[in-house]
């Protein structure tokens, strides 16, 4: 089978790279540190680069994760715990984490979660009440909805049906 091979490029090189690599799409840490493992670049090296991008602004992890909540709240429709969870895999702050997600709109929010739930029940066939629910109970629950807003929403969205 065909595997990949490792790439060996120098520090210099790098460092360079991922400056493009940055001055195109923001990056946090964690991704820029992934990238140069795959390049086989040191440890030391990694730091070094890191904390010269860090310097540089072409790193940080405050304007990424506003970009990256704002993004994935907007155009992929996702809830805050969501969006938490996939920012702590990259190794960001719950500091961070926190300060972006109360930028987002409280009846924002829930008017958002509101017409996901309406569409999803649109494309629904049950008839039993029980069942839509917990359809769309797991259906806010994937997106990353908090499970007390959900239920509201949801007990809501159905007391309208009858």
């Amino acid at each position: 089978m065909y595997k990949k091979k490792p790439t060996q490029i120098s520090s210099k090189a790098a460092l360079s790279k991922v400056q493009f690599i940055c001055s195109k799409q923001e990056k946090c840490c964690s991704d820029i540190r992934k990238k140069l493992q795959d390049w086989n670049i040191s440890a030391d090296d990694q730091d070094e680069i890191i904390n010269s991008l860090m310097e540089d602004k072409f790193i940080d992890e405050s304007r990424f994760t506003n970009f990256y909540v704002r993004d994935k709240y907007r155009f992929n429709k996702w809830g805050r715990i969501k969006i938490s969870y996939h920012l702590k895999h990259k190794q960001i702050q719950e500091r961070i984490i926190n300060e972006a997600l109360e930028q987002i709109n409280d009846q924002e929010y829930k008017e958002n979660l509101q017409d996901l739930l309406q569409s999803k029940l649109r494309s629904l066939k049950d008839d039993d009440p029980y069942q839509l629910k917990t359809k769309l109970y797991r259906f806010a629950q994937s997106r990353g909805f908090e499970s007390q807003l959900s239920l509201n929403l949801i007990n809501d969205l159905l007391s309208e049906l009858k």
